[in-house]
Order: structure tokens, then C-alpha cells, then sequence
């Protein structure tokens, strides 16, 4: 039997991945499809202003939770220790979120800079769009398939 802290820390582990990955399916399956169909000017700047909302408050509380409740249940010791499975199912998961985020870190965010600083370099819209489009929504499909493969797997480690 697990103790109160550890079980209520996985409980929060599975809904911060959840939640993180559910946002980064939206993006991928609706929010980038719905973008796509907008003119190069119309995309170059909605996508600045997305980049510039998105990673406040409430998404960025979420993005940490996924790595920081995950790790909190890994470190709190249950009563009589835990099955193996589901250590190993919880690190594997917390793993690919954390992967997750470096790629964030060294691809989208690289790519998001460089769109706001075309803003300021007056670069044509469409040589913009070009530079930054495909390989952003590559990028956020590894990314999104990271962070939905970490939530199966914290799941996994919440019921062994």
C-alpha cells in the first residue's frame, strides 16, 4: 500500500502529463491545421502573437507540472515500496517529457525567435513563413508524440 503523499502526487503526475499532453494534441490536430489555411501574412502573424501568449501563466504552470509531479512521486517512498513496474513505467515517462521539453527548448523556441525577429528585420512574410512552417510542425509533432507517449506511461505507473 502506498502512502497518502505518494498516491496523490501520482494522481497529479497523471493529470499534469494529460493535461500537457492533451494541449500539445490541440495544437498539432486543430490549432497548426486551422493556421495553415491562413494567408502568409495572416500565419506570420498569428503565429507571433500565439508565441507570444501561449508561454504565460496557466502553460507554463502546466509544462512544469508535467516534469516536477512525476519526478515528486518518483522521489516519495511508498509505505511498503513499490512495485519495480511501476518506477520504471513513472522514469520512463517523466523521461520523455523531459525530452519533450529539450526539444522545445532547442527546436520550437529557436524557430519562434526567429519568427518575432523577423518582425523587427521587416522580412518578406512569405520567405518567413517558409523558414519557419514545416520544420516548427515537425518539431512539434515529436514533441507532441513525446509528450502523449510520457502520459501513457505515468498512466502505466499509476496503476501497477
Amino acid at each position: 500500500m502506498m502512502c497518502a503523499m505518494a498516491t496523490l502526487l501520482i494522481a497529479l503526475a497523471v493529470i499534469a502529463t494529460g493535461l500537457y499532453a492533451g494541449f500539445m494534441l490541440i495544437f498539432l490536430t486543430g490549432v497548426m491545421p486551422a493556421l495553415g489555411r491562413l494567408t502568409d501574412e495572416q500565419f506570420v502573424a498569428a503565429m507571433r502573437r500565439v508565441n507570444e501568449d501561449v508561454p504565460r501563466g496557466v502553460f507554463v504552470s502546466v509544462m512544469l507540472a508535467s516534469v516536477a509531479f512525476p519526478a515528486a512521486a518518483l522521489a516519495v517512498p511508498g509505505d511498503d515500496g513499490r512495485p519495480a513496474a511501476q518506477w520504471i513505467l513513472l522514469a520512463a515517462g517523466l523521461g520523455l517529457v523531459v525530452l519533450n521539453h529539450l526539444v522545445t527548448i532547442a527546436g520550437n523556441i529557436p524557430l519562434n525567435n526567429a519568427l518575432a525577429a523577423s518582425e523587427r528585420t521587416g522580412a518578406a512574410d512569405r520567405g518567413v513563413r517558409a523558414a519557419f512552417e514545416t520544420r516548427w510542425n515537425r518539431l512539434h509533432l515529436v514533441r507532441t508524440l513525446l509528450a502523449a507517449a510520457g502520459f501513457v506511461l505515468v498512466v502505466g505507473g499509476s496503476l501497477s
